[in-house]
């Protein structure tokens, strides 16, 4: 008895992950794994774009990679980088501020 319900078990535990798979796939979307060449939009600022879903991608050409969220705008995706490199050199001003009034009181 032990072996027919090993011979039914295995097929439907393959069964059971290939509809996992699926429903994860369906969930999730596209998975950009096909991005185009980078294309520059000014001066500053390049991005990439996914070839299936047509989603775009900021890209630093001197690390010659993407970074940051996805998006379908380039002009909020470009905002939403420049208000986060404001909001870090405001941090990074803040702590040398903060280092230089610790060397002065440690000199004191």
């Amino acid at each position: 008895m032990g072996k027919k319900r090993a011979r039914w078990v295995w097929p439907l535990g393959i069964a059971a992950a290939g509809l996992g798979s699926f429903a994860t796939l369906m969930l999730r979307g596209c998975w950009h794994r096909r991005m185009g060449w980078p294309i520059r939009y000014d001066d500053e600022f390049s991005y990439q774009v996914c070839t299936d879903c047509g989603i775009k991608r900021l890209y630093d050409d001197g690390a010659f990679r993407a970074y940051g969220p996805y998006g379908y705008d380039v002009e909020k995706l470009i905002a939403r980088h420049r208000v986060a490199y404001q909001k870090h050199m405001e941090r990074v001003q803040e702590e040398k501020v903060a280092k230089k009034e610790r060397s002065a009181r440690s000199a004191s």
